[in-house]
């Protein structure tokens, strides 16, 4: 171990530090960012789609306690549940049950989906209307 610390030079030892230092900058500008977008006022809405359709946008705030039910097709229900700022499909008669057991979901970007009823809801971030471009708009696919 001496032998391998004599081939070092005092410079050495500040590159080494200095590299350290600078691999732990991604991470800390990322939490930063991040912190700063939840902090920011925003509007969570869930778009609930049936064969591609936008058939319903549910508001995600505090408070709020709703309950909705989708016929996509005769024989299929999907019970939506809404409370305060997470959603979920509560029930539905589809046989394998993804949709209601994948849970709440409550952050932009995430996606519930029943695939034999067609069913899609996901969450999308609106801002002030006065603020907002049609560009800058996230609806689903």
């Amino acid at each position: 171990m001496k032998e391998i610390l004599k081939q070092f030079r005092p410079f050495d030892f500040i590159l080494i530090g200095l590299a350290l230092l600078l691999s732990f900058t991604p991470a800390i500008v990322s939490t930063y960012v991040y912190n700063q977008a939840a902090n920011e006022e925003s509007k969570l809405v869930a778009i609930v789609s049936i064969n591609g359709e936008i058939v319903d946008e549910l508001p995600l705030q505090e408070g709020d306690h709703t309950e909705k039910t989708y016929c996509p097709n005769p024989g299929q229900y999907n019970i939506v549940e809404v409370d305060g700022t997470s959603i979920r499909v509560r029930e539905d008669n589809s046989p394998d049950q993804i949709a209601v057991n994948t849970g709440w979901i409550n952050k932009r970007g995430q996606i519930l989906v029943c695939l034999p009823h067609q069913l899609l809801i996901e969450i999308v971030e609106r801002g002030d209307p006065s603020e907002q471009n049609e560009d800058e708009l996230i609806l689903p696919l």
